[in-house]
C-alpha cells in the first residue's frame, strides 16, 4: 500500500493524477500542512465500512406490498384503577 500526501493546491490541480494514486492506497489531502481529507478506492472504503448499508437500505424488504398485515384488536387492555 502506497501511502500518498498531496496539498489542497496540489488536489486541485492534479485531481486525476490524485485518483489514479488512490487505487494505490490512501491519499492524504493537507490544508496548511495538516491533514484535512482522505482520498480512497470505493474497493478500500468499502473494506473500512464492512460494506454497510444505510439502515432504510436494511429495513426494506422487496416484495412487502404484497404481504397482508393483520394485527388483531386487544380489547382487555385498560382496566379501572384500584385506589384501596
Amino acid at each position: 500500500m502506497t501511502i500518498t500526501t498531496l496539498s489542497s493546491r496540489e488536489f486541485n490541480q492534479h485531481a486525476s493524477d490524485a485518483k489514479k494514486a488512490a487505487n494505490s492506497g490512501p491519499v492524504f489531502i493537507t490544508d496548511r500542512g495538516r491533514p484535512a481529507h482522505v482520498l480512497l478506492s470505493i474497493k478500500d472504503y468499502q473494506r473500512l465500512t464492512g460494506g454497510q448499508q444505510k439502515i432504510a437500505e436494511l429495513l426494506a424488504m422487496p416484495g412487502i406490498e404484497d404481504i397482508e398485515l393483520t394485527i388483531p384488536v386487544q380489547k382487555d387492555l385498560a382496566r379501572a384503577a384500584d385506589f384501596s
